[in-house]
């Protein structure tokens, strides 16, 4: 069953996930779906330094709006504030300073966010990583899980009661088409068994992260929230991580600019705030978060205890929040 899925998935990807297949899906685009003012509105995005955090950042920081660029780290996080600001000409850009992948460094981050900001009304769960050799944090966590399950968990959920303050508030998710290949396993969160591979890791986080962005759209009736997949884009993140990937597919790869522009879509856009939540989509449309036929549907008990699990390792760590007030 890997063998059709991963094939059915490549060719889907060639067809619809390379630029080819942006150009082909703009022409269909509301021609005024993004001339929207946010002025006043406040966004967080994670992982805003480069790569397609950076390419929504200076969109939404061009139409006004307050960005708050969290970043893992402080010299790249500065550089990149200094060229939107230059760019948009919006000095309300504001850089944190946060590493996704420390569970009590996320809670406590959030919970000095929300007393030192009394708004929120966009977070965007940009940030993530794949690293390909299992790797433990200082937390003893596998770090991909860490970073791109755990961390997006903490921070969303630590942010709810700030982002049901605003009447029109919603979450965005930058997931992955990858995930279509995986099945959600929850016996295995941390992938302790058997060889381990970090495409297929990276795969698990995003399938996780999908079933997170549908159970909290059950959860928060007040808020938005929606995964998204930008295509395969051009940025530091698919260089670093799948070199071999890039070499051959760099000439059909979205720029991160066009990888953003569902992100951007999502968060700004009137018609997206209109469509129905806990969605997955692909340029500025839902789609199916299954391939045909793929088997990789999982139960309601089996996402009910992946939410169980998560909730239970977030809150484990928030014991060890208090007294730290130091979130860098």
């Amino acid at each position: 069953m890997s063998l059709y899925r991963n094939a059915v998935w490549f060719m889907k990807g060639l067809r619809e996930y390379t630029r080819s297949g942006y150009e082909a899906a703009a022409q269909q685009f509301g021609a005024k779906d993004l001339d929207v003012d946010v002025t006043g509105r406040s966004f967080m995005i994670t992982g805003a330094n480069s790569g397609i955090g950076k390419a929504a950042a200076l969109e939404i920081a061009m139409r006004g709006g307050t960005v708050h660029l969290v970043c893992r780290n402080k010299e790249r996080a500065e550089e990149a504030k200094a060229e939107i600001v230059k760019a948009s000409n919006n000095q309300d850009v504001f850089v944190h300073i946060l590493d996704m992948s420390r569970p009590t460094v996320i809670w406590t981050f959030a919970d000095q966010f929300q007393q030192t900001h009394g708004k929120l009304n966009v977070l965007i769960n940009n940030a993530g990583c794949m690293i390909n050799e299992r790797q433990m944090t200082a937390d003893q966590l596998e770090s991909n899980f860490a970073t791109n399950t755990l961390g997006t968990y903490i921070l969303t959920t630590a942010l709810v009661p700030l982002l049901q303050k605003s009447e029109d508030a919603r979450v965005i998710t930058v997931s992955s088409g990858g995930m279509l290949v995986q099945k959600l396993n929850v016996e295995d969160l941390q992938f302790e068994k058997g060889q381990f591979d970090g495409t297929m890791a990276y795969a698990q986080n995003k399938r996780q992260q999908v079933i997170m962005t549908e159970q909290w759209a059950k959860m928060y009736k007040d808020i938005h929230f929606s995964s998204m997949h930008p295509g395969w884009a051009d940025t530091p993140a698919v260089r670093i991580s799948m070199p071999d990937f890039h070499a051959r597919m760099k000439n059909r790869l979205r720029t991160a600019v066009q990888g953003a522009d569902t992100l951007v879509w999502l968060a700004i856009s009137n018609r997206a705030f209109q469509e129905p939540r806990g969605l997955f989509f692909q340029d500025r449309k839902p789609v199916p978060s299954h391939l045909f036929l793929a088997q990789t549907r999982a139960t309601p008990a089996e996402e009910e205890k992946l939410m169980k699990m998560l909730e239970e390792l977030a809150e484990n760590f928030k014991l060890g929040a208090h007294g730290n007030t130091n979130p860098n």
